[in-house]
Parts: structure tokens; C-alpha cells; sequence
């Protein structure tokens, strides 16, 4: 399973005229079902009265079989959902969906034609689309003093873990997300830090 992988930080987006039809693809951050729906409402409403509205998406990984999808929209079966798809798959960008609307222009393509027309856009969009690392984290927890709370927080800093939620009792309970390769190194700071006094607790 990966624990880290590249998800687009900014939308994209690019208009082509190809054999007088107009092809406008767009490729933005998705990691749900419905942001994809979402998305596909705002671009109909912003470009309505077009022949095609394709999509295809990963709302997971960019190795995930699961959370994926396309639709051709009523153009031939496979000549652009899918191959959008494999383009998306090609790019090792996880979370991100395409949509490409299409304007008819009264020359039709072929499926060949079609397939590449629906994919030109993305395959220039996904080189330039900005993107950012997404870290995979999983729960744990901890228990420390008062006195002992800054620095913790700080060696939390340090590993790139992200503190969910903080309980304020007679000791300080802490719970928070960390990356699975980051769990040695933070346990031997921890460990360093409280002489061996603290321990911190993973799921999975």
C-alpha cells in the first residue's frame, strides 16, 4: 500500500478546437464520488447546451481499482470515459478526476479520432497540473504531563504527524495521525525525551 502519493494542488484547464468540434478539459483535486458530481453540475451550468459531458476520476490512490470511474456520455462506448481513465491511470496522480466537455462541430471523428480528442487535453494537463504530496497517517495516541506538552507537541512537528485532539485531566492525553514509516523515529525521540517514561500507542 502506498503511504504517500501525488494529488493535484490547483485546477486545470484547457480548450482545443479539433475538426471544428471544441474540446474543453478540465482536471481538478477529487476524492470523493460526489465532488466529482459536484464538479460535473458547476461545468454544466458554466457551459451549457454541449453535445458531451465525459468524465473519468481516481478518488483514491493512483493505484486504486476501487474508487475509480468514467462515462462517455453518449458518445460510442469506450471511445472517451475509458481512455480518459487510462490517461489518468498513466499519470500516478491520485484523488483527481477530468472532465471534457464537448461542443459537436458537425465532423464526426471516429472512434480513433474521438479517443484522441478526449485525451489530448489531459495528457498536456497532467505535466503542468501543480501538485502536492499527500501523507498517509494513521491514528495513535499518548499520554504525557503538563510539563512535558511543548516538547511533545514539538517532536509531533518534527514527524510530520498532525495532533487530532487534545483531553486536559490530571495527565494530558493526545491523540493524533502519523505516517507508518515515521513511528520508529518518533518513538525514540519519545523514548529520549521522558527517558524511556512514554510511550505512545498505534493503530494498524
Amino acid at each position: 500500500m502506498l503511504e504517500s502519493y501525488l494529488i493535484p494542488s490547483e485546477n486545470w484547464q484547457l480548450e482545443e478546437e479539433i475538426k471544428h468540434s471544441r474540446f474543453i478539459s478540465f482536471i481538478f483535486h477529487c476524492d470523493t464520488i460526489d465532488k466529482l458530481k459536484l464538479a460535473l453540475t458547476d461545468i454544466r451550468r458554466d457551459y451549457p447546451g454541449a453535445s458531451h459531458y465525459c468524465y473519468a476520476f481516481i478518488a483514491g490512490a493512483p493505484t486504486d481499482t476501487v474508487l475509480i470511474g468514467s462515462s462517455d456520455d453518449g458518445e460510442p462506448a469506450g471511445s472517451a470515459g475509458r481512455p480518459m481513465l487510462a490517461v489518468l491511470q498513466g499519470a500516478n496522480i491520485g484523488e483527481v478526476a477530468a472532465v471534457v466537455v464537448r461542443y459537436y462541430g458537425g465532423t464526426k471523428l471516429g472512434v480513433g479520432g474521438l479517443v484522441r480528442a478526449y485525451t489530448s487535453g489531459l495528457r498536456q494537463g497532467l505535466t503542468k497540473v501543480a501538485t502536492q504530496l499527500k501523507q498517509l497517517r494513521y491514528p495513535a495516541r499518548l499520554q504525557c504531563d503538563y510539563s512535558q506538552l511543548r516538547d511533545i507537541e514539538h517532536l509531533l512537528q518534527q514527524v510530520d504527524a498532525v495532533v487530532i485532539n487534545k483531553q486536559f485531566a490530571e495527565a494530558v492525553a493526545i491523540e493524533f495521525e502519523i505516517g507508518k514509516h515515521q513511528r520508529a523515529e518518533f518513538s525514540e525521540l519519545l523514548a529520549t525525551l521522558s527517558q524511556g517514561s512514554l510511550r505512545a500507542e498505534f493503530d494498524l
